[in-house]
């Protein structure tokens, strides 16, 4: 279950104790530590095949008994064939605006396949389609050209154990735990190009070239070998020393890692939000990220922007942060105000209220998958 669906149910657990939800999982799906409630049932269901099949055959099948008043599927899919009304979360269309449908893994591909022969279509029988920011709204709009009214904004959260200043002990046992620099620039790189690492590793370069390049770079979930490869690709290989690799981290971790970082980077190509940026923002830490797509939106003026295709930017924009102590304060206190902004519990209130619109009455019985 991902963190949305999962910060979405805790929140309407305490939010509604009336109506009355049942949440479609699979058996051996990941609940976030989420339990039943009088008013939140848990309904395991089966499959065969692959997702595709579990949602638009099982679930539908497992649905319809219950007379539902709507369902709610988060994450982009839902069935095609409800007898009850839809509320859709499409949290962005980028597998729709991919040209190249060989990149990723086997399995990304497949899941692309999936949402671009469902999306456009479910996206019309929906009673109501919300997403996460009005970049993607208008994105989604451009692209899908819904009904009058059919389409809206439900903002994403940051959590609230990102605000809590953890012990110190906790910090330094992270930072033995992983060998970290007492300094250290941080970026959640993954396989995915859109998140831009060549873009971070030429910044990387150029400073190291000026022989500014202050500390070193912690990236996540990636692989020497990976890194190696793009290393190389890029003619940057002098550059690996400076590079510390931490793996896979838990998300339980997130919180000391943004803490134990200078800076963070988030340089995306495209995004339709792009949570992380608060969750630094929300333990202190100065964020540099895009000018493009949702990331202004989301950042508003407490972080340094650059051009994610233009790397000399994110170069200087790094030296600028680090060089000027006031900038750097400022930035730390402007992004912690900004961070509050967002918070699970005013997107749950939200949600609850599209629920009500869509079910036409105020108390009635509503459920999540």
């Amino acid at each position: 279950m991902d963190i949305v669906a999962l910060e979405l149910i805790r929140q309407l657990q305490q939010l509604d104790k009336y109506n009355e939800y049942f949440v479609f999982v699979k058996p051996d799906e990941d609940r976030g530590g989420l339990t039943e409630t009088p008013n939140f049932k848990f309904i395991e269901i089966a499959g065969v095949g692959g997702y595709p099949v579990w949602e638009q055959w099982s679930l539908a099948r497992a649905a319809e008994p219950l007379h539902l008043d709507l369902l709610h599927c988060t994450s982009n899919t839902a069935p095609l064939n409800l007898s009850v009304p839809l509320v859709l979360t499409l949290h962005d269309i980028i597998y729709l605006e991919q040209v190249n449908l060989r990149q990723g893994t086997w399995y990304q591909r497949l899941g692309n396949l999936y949402r671009r022969w469902n999306v456009p279509q479910v996206a019309h029988i929906a009673s109501r389609v919300l997403t996460v920011s009005a970049f993607e709204c208008a994105r989604i709009q451009d692209r899908l050209q819904l009904d009058e009214g059919k389409l809206g904004v439900v903002y994403n959260g940051v959590g609230r154990h990102f605000f809590q200043e953890p012990p110190a002990a906790e910090l330094e046992q992270l930072r033995q735990h992983f060998g970290l620099p007492t300094q250290f620039m941080l970026f959640l790189g993954n396989t995915d190009p859109k998140k831009n690492l060549r873009g971070v590793l030429l910044a990387l370069g150029q400073l190291a070239a000026q022989g500014s390049l202050q500390m070193p770079l912690v990236l996540l979930d990636f692989t020497k070998e990976r890194l190696r490869s793009v290393l190389s690709e890029l003619n940057l290989t002098h550059l690996e020393p400076s590079i510390h690799l931490c793996g896979y981290v838990q998300n339980s971790k997130l919180p000391l890692l943004y803490r134990l970082a200078t800076l963070f980077l988030y340089p995306s190509l495209r995004e339709s939000f792009g949570i992380p940026i608060l969750e630094a923002m929300a333990c202190g830490t100065p964020v540099i990220t895009s000018n493009t797509s949702s990331m202004p939106e989301v950042a508003g003026e407490a972080a340094l922007l650059v051009d994610p295709n233009q790397p000399e930017q994110l170069s200087q924009a790094i030296q600028k942060l680090l060089q000027d102590p006031d900038l750097y304060n400022r930035l730390s206190t402007l992004g912690l105000h900004r961070s509050q902004s967002f918070s699970w519990r005013r997107s749950a209130e939200q949600m609850l209220e599209e629920y009500k619109k869509v079910a036409g009455v105020k108390e009635q019985v509503y459920a999540s998958a």
